[in-house]
């Protein structure tokens, strides 16, 4: 009986201009035809593992029961940091063993995890500059054809965690912090959508702060300000974003991710 086809996903810093991306697909689909490659982004800024560990977190529960994504921004490859295969109750996630996947198992106590040591899963000759091809590629084919993570390797219980931005609350000041700044210059934070609620629902008014801009209200849509003028909105991660209608907010107001955003109630 055929097995039914799935979906493997691609996030790298790899770019488009060179054939890196490609070479992955070609060994994907070398080991399973009828596998589906879908391509998140290779927009990841280089080396930046914690632009790519936010991005898996926010978009992998958009994808099939059982999607396996393969995350590939690994400064460390070739040295002795481990390549892992990490399993949740939703999906699989093959990667280096270096914080990529911090937001995602922050507050998830359950999964299961291996190191990839099985060689009969890698391509023959295993390159010290191209875990992709070579390494994370294979295993994620041979994974959509049903081999157990009980054959990669040898269990591993305490993964790499980076340090995740959090919110403080001290009187009636709340300070979050820019964790994500898009392709548009929008300025995402770290405070939810139900924080702020939570956090400005007694009050009479509020004052957001982001470098120079002071904002009094929500939009429901950036089109609700006025050309160039500084704006915050409930973005589609369903967190506060600063943004500019028609500008970059990064660059009208000189901020960058790590910088500070303040909510003041009144």
């Amino acid at each position: 009986m055929k097995m039914p086809s799935r979906i493997i996903t691609l996030t790298t810093d790899f770019g488009l201009s060179d054939a890196y991306v490609g070479v992955m697909k070609g060994v994907i689909l070398g080991i399973n035809p009828r596998v589906q490659v879908v391509d998140i982004t290779h927009a990841i800024p280089p080396q930046d593992v914690h632009e790519a560990a936010f991005l898996i977190h926010s978009v992998h529960r958009y994808f099939p029961q059982d999607t396996i994504h393969i995350i590939v921004v690994d400064p460390g490859v070739g040295s002795s940091r481990n390549a892992i295969v990490c399993q949740t109750d939703n999906a699989s996630f093959v990667c280096p063993d270096n914080g990529v996947l911090s937001y995602l198992l922050q507050g998830r106590p359950a999964f299961q995890a291996t190191t990839i040591e099985n060689a009969a899963y890698l391509l023959p000759q295993v390159s010290n500059t191209f875990h992709g091809r070579d390494i994370f590629a294979p295993v994620a084919a041979h994974l959509s054809l049903g081999v157990s993570l009980a054959d990669i390797g040898t269990p591993v219980h305490n993964l790499v965690q980076l340090p995740i931005p959090t919110m403080h609350i001290a009187d009636d000041t709340l300070s979050g912090q820019i964790i994500k700044v898009d392709s548009f210059g929008n300025l995402i934070t770290n405070i939810s959508q139900s924080d702020l609620v939570a956090f400005t629902e007694t009050a009479s008014s509020y004052i957001i702060q982001a470098g120079d801009a002071r904002i009094t209200r929500l939009n429901r849509a950036y089109a609700e300000s006025g050309i160039r003028e500084s704006l915050a909105i409930i973005g589609s991660f369903g967190l506060l974003e600063i943004a500019v209608n028609h500008g970059s907010a990064a660059e009208c107001l000189g901020l960058k991710r790590g910088d500070t955003v303040i909510i003041v109630t009144a």
